[in-house]
């Protein structure tokens, strides 16, 4: 995990699960009429919950499935279809039209609300392809050094989005509705064949692939 290729796999997985870009929409919606001060607020506080959930599942998602008797082949082959799912959602656009009622829903709900926490950190920032991620990559780790690798790609993937997230006006009139619809669906490409290799590595581990 500490060689170069496999870091930049782990980001690229992490990346893809996240879509700091698809992301953006998003928060301009949850947080519309808002000053800048109080959008830097609620971004540094959605990427805070996100990463206090992220090392919760970083140090304890094998725990968790060794308590419930899950394998690690079967998790990585559940996981890959999981990931698989979830590029389908982005390449045909299913991904953020359900972001997009999320932030609908909750701005219909009462405008003062605070989405840090939900929708933002929890499910569209760690939502459950991140979660499987994580445990995948972690399962893979060889030493504490892997692991500290891991929770660097993640907390830069959140330095990514919490600065997509300040830069989030200048993005909207940059890249446009199209743009960033071009861009979730390039990712979402990325995401189909990391996913498939997901797949490829459970049965090879578990011994039905050689």
């Amino acid at each position: 995990m500490t060689d170069l290729p496999a870091l930049v796999a782990a980001f690229t997985t992490l990346f893809v699960i996240v879509d700091p870009p698809g992301l953006v929409p998003v928060f301009i919606a949850l947080t519309r009429g808002m000053s800048a001060a109080q959008r830097r607020a609620i971004a540094i506080r959605a990427c805070l919950v996100a990463t206090v959930l992220m090392f919760v599942f970083l140090l304890l998602g094998e725990a968790v499935l060794a308590f419930v008797g899950i394998s690690m082949p079967a998790f990585q082959i559940a996981g890959g279809v999981l990931l698989f799912l979830t590029a389908l959602d982005m390449l045909f656009d299913r991904r953020q039209a359900r972001r997009d009622d999320n932030a609908n829903a909750s701005i219909a709900d009462d405008d003062s609300d605070d989405p840090s926490v939900f929708p933002l950190a929890l499910p569209l920032i760690v939502g459950p392809g991140a979660i499987a991620t994580i445990i995948l990559l972690t399962g893979q780790a060889q030493s504490t050094t892997d692991v500290a690798a891991i929770a660097g790609v993640f907390l830069s993937i959140l330095l990514i989005v919490f600065l997509a997230f300040l830069s989030a006006g200048a993005i909207e009139r940059a890249l446009g509705k199209t743009g960033i619809n071009v861009v979730t669906r390039v990712l979402g490409m990325l995401l189909a064949a990391l996913s498939v290799q997901f797949i490829l590595d459970g049965l090879r581990t578990s011994g039905i692939a050689g």
